[in-house]
């Protein structure tokens, strides 16, 4: 009976060390993901400046009527 009891508490221990490690493991790939991000990813849409480019188009316009 102590026999059985020893291999069971073995089993759980083995089972409780398992799933912490895939824990682990899956915060750490989703850190190295996170790192291996460019940079210059930047998810913002870059600012264009349409405004002063439109009022440049309309002075050379102008100069050349």
């Amino acid at each position: 009976m102590d026999t059985m009891i020893g291999f069971a508490g073995v089993v759980v221990a083995t089972l409780v060390a398992l799933f912490a490690a895939l824990a682990l493991q899956m915060a750490l790939l989703k850190a190295t993901f996170l790192l291996m991000q460019p940079a210059t990813a930047d998810r913002r849409l870059p600012r264009t400046d349409l405004q002063r480019g439109t009022q440049l188009v309309a002075r050379a316009y102008a100069r050349n009527k």
